[in-house]
């Protein structure tokens, strides 16, 4: 059975099966904010959406994060590294990519065990 939450026309937020939630890719609410407030803003979106599936941060197994400028890495690092569970970091990757909105800066995709 795949249990879906805040499902949607297009797409669904989370989905989970086998004890696993995948997230849908996180983008900011305020588009208008530095690197690292968006980073923080979609940090916090993660962190609602795994709650909801029963899971938080320290069990996320994979991240990948997509910045539209791979000069903004800095920053973002400044965010995650201030969000992360000191001994718990996921595996991650992080590359440069074209956004759907053009005012993002970040978009970060995360796969967790429930």
């Amino acid at each position: 059975m795949i249990q879906r939450i805040e499902a949607g026309p297009r797409m669904s937020e989370a989905s989970i099966h086998g004890g696993v939630v995948y997230l849908a890719g996180q983008i900011p609410d305020d588009a208008s904010a530095d690197i690292e407030g968006q980073t923080r803003q979609v940090l916090e979106a993660i962190d609602a959406l795994l709650a909801a599936a029963g899971s938080d941060k320290t069990r996320i197994l994979r991240a990948q994060i997509y910045l539209a400028d791979i000069g903004d890495f800095a920053g973002m690092n400044r965010a995650w590294d201030a969000w992360v569970v000191p001994g718990q970091a996921p595996s991650r990757a992080t590359v440069e990519a074209k956004l759907a909105n053009p005012a993002w800066k970040v978009e970060i995709v995360v796969t967790a065990v429930i």
